[in-house]
């Protein structure tokens, strides 16, 4: 015998609430890899990317002033150590997982609703430039040139010399923008993910606070950058005795 189905019988869809999709220990073992790549990219590199920032300010006030602050963290106890364990491989874990999020494409609009898509393709896209960036700087600063862990005093004279390219200097401030907004926006999803703003107001003061922070760092970097672009080097000896005669 037929029967119509009541209203208790209709299936509904769960709904959906607009926000940042928190990380749920039910999601396995991609919940403790994410929580790792959250995590990383706040502590320790985050923190690496704040005295990085703010240590080569010291160009600013010259080069005996840069080069003396190279040569204090570069005669750090176990300095290859440190930063191998707390610098290169979260920087490597953080950005290859980082990839294999991207390529996977597993979020979408409902996870970034601050601005929607655009907001996960730009944290991805400013990811990427990040990591060559970081490639290329480390590659020229530690590898190529002056070693500057036993020779320190030619830390400023190897950035001054480089900087006379100017598309090593647009690049570089294109991996400053890149770099700051990637730590700046990744700090608003570390806080929206693990709990520490809750809600929609709470998202938006703590957004701007990260805006601000995105700000303060491309104004750092881009004042070390026009450091070393306005540095005049005195004169040689010979230069001067030619003036003389």
């Amino acid at each position: 015998m037929a029967t119509s189905a009541g209203p208790s019988s209709e299936v509904s869809s769960p709904a959906v609430r607009p926000g940042v999709a928190p990380l749920r220990a039910g999601q396995g073992y991609s919940f403790v890899l994410r929580r790792l790549h959250s995590l990383s990219g706040i502590v320790p590199i985050g923190a690496f990317l704040m005295e990085h920032f703010f240590s080569n300010a010291f160009a600013q006030n010259g080069p005996a002033a840069y080069n003396d602050t190279v040569k204090f963290l570069t005669g750090l106890p176990f300095v290859t150590w440190i930063e191998c364990l707390f610098i290169w491989m979260p920087i490597l874990y953080h950005a290859l997982y980082g990839l294999w999020i991207w390529f996977r494409g597993e979020s979408n609009v409902l996870d970034y609703p601050w601005t929607g898509n655009w907001m996960y393709t730009a944290q991805r896209w400013t990811g990427g430039i990040t990591f060559v960036y970081i490639v290329f700087h480390t590659t020229t600063m530690r590898f190529l040139g002056e070693h500057l862990i036993t020779h320190p005093e030619y830390g400023f004279t190897k950035v001054w010399t480089e900087f006379r390219n100017p598309w090593i200097v647009a690049f570089y401030v294109v991996g400053i923008v890149a770099v700051s907004w990637h730590f700046a926006y990744g700090l608003w999803l570390f806080a929206a993910k693990w709990g520490l703003a809750v809600g929609r107001n709470a998202h938006r003061k703590f957004g701007f606070v990260c805006l601000g922070i995105a700000l303060l760092l491309i104004v750092v970097g881009l004042s070390t950058v026009w450091a070393f672009l306005s540095y005049t080097p005195p004169p040689s000896p010979a230069a001067q005795t030619l003036v003389v005669h």
